[in-house]
């Protein structure tokens, strides 16, 4: 066990105190053929037990973490802590509810659309329970996305209703602009808000959101701080994501993009390799840097990588070096959209 940096989370969650590098479940169930259960159980345990007593580690985990949207990832979750009950105190849960309905036509087949109701909201919130079985108690729900046509007003509202029926103990918010933070933080107080940040994500409203946080003493779930995995140097070519790895669907990972975007990994992998770590490590480090309430959120089901992972936090960057980083991301522009050309459901 070595020393690691931790965050506070924040409103209702302000006590708690976790470590500065979270865990992503997600592509453990994501592909057709998911990680073994013994595999992926050691990589949950020894990212946990990498942390000393009283500091959590933060499990991010979704409704529809699964192959073609499924309870997979849930079903994971409740099979680790029922075959490690000792681990249920040692994890803050946060679960993503699939906050969307699928159309069968209509703008885009197989198109997913924003559904806060609070029909759907109950829906998701007691099938999360419901798969969980009791094994532990889920601490943060949020929604995967804003919806526009429900006001963020209501739909905490209706969130909060839900904490009072003793469902779950604290609110998170995902892909959300500044603004809507502000407003949904107004009706009850926001534990964490999630929102991709890395050096090829890093837009404008990524740095209000942050600013935002920090003021309302809201801590920053920052996912995918590797890009998808492709920052991290260790994806030289297509031919390395295997068949059906969504990625390969992705705008940034067809092959024109692609080979562009490699600028950007070369020229972290130069900084890295200076500073004595890896571009994985360099890239979470940057992440963390931008803020005390910052927790980069990579995912992982290797050992190895997870260690990585939580050594990237420990790293404490320069000015220099942070300057160094920023000038990298000035002079090597970003090819392509987040996911796929078009897709309309990120800042809400």
């Amino acid at each position: 066990m070595t020393s690691q940096k931790t965050v506070q989370l924040g409103g209702t969650a302000s006590d708690v105190a976790v470590a500065k590098v979270a865990h992503g479940l997600m592509m453990m169930t994501w592909a057709p053929t998911p990680v073994p259960d013994e595999q992926a159980f050691e990589a949950i345990k020894t990212g946990i037990d990498a942390l000393p007593l009283g500091v959590k580690m933060l499990i991010n985990s979704g409704e529809f973490y699964g192959h073609k949207l499924s309870t997979a990832g849930l079903e994971l979750v409740a099979r680790f802590f029922e075959k490690y009950p000792e681990y249920t105190d040692r994890v803050f849960l946060s679960v993503k509810v699939l906050n969307c309905a699928l159309l069968d036509g209509g703008q885009k087949e197989g198109a997913l659309v924003p559904d806060a109701s609070p029909q759907n909201l109950r829906r998701s919130v007691d099938l999360i329970v419901s798969k969980l079985r009791g094994t532990k108690r889920l601490d943060l729900f949020q929604c995967a996305r804003v919806d526009p046509h429900v006001p963020i007003e209501e739909e905490i509202k209706t969130l909060v209703g839900f904490i009072h029926e003793g469902k779950f103990d604290h609110i998170g918010m995902s892909e959300c602009r500044a603004d809507t933070l502000r407003r949904a933080h107004a009706v009850h107080p926001i534990s964490v808000v999630e929102i991709e940040v890395s050096p090829w994500m890093y837009e404008e409203e990524t740095k209000k959101v942050i600013a935002t946080a920090r003021e309302l003493g809201i801590a920053v779930a920052a996912y995918s701080p590797l890009g998808n995995g492709f920052l991290t140097g260790s994806i030289k070519s297509l031919d390395d994501l295997p068949d059906g790895d969504i990625r390969r669907v992705y705008d940034r990972f067809q092959l024109e993009n692609f080979k562009h975007n490699m600028s950007i990994v070369n020229a972290i992998s130069v900084l890295a390799e200076k500073k004595a770590i890896t571009p994985a490590q360099l890239c979470i480090a940057w992440v963390g840097s931008l803020g005390p309430h910052v927790i980069p959120l990579p995912g992982s089901s290797k050992k190895k990588r997870i260690l990585e992972n939580l050594a990237g936090g420990n790293v404490e960057l320069t000015q220099e070096e942070i300057n160094e980083i920023m000038t990298v991301l000035s002079c090597h522009e970003v090819k392509g959209d987040r996911y796929h050309s078009g897709e309309i459901f990120l800042w809400g």
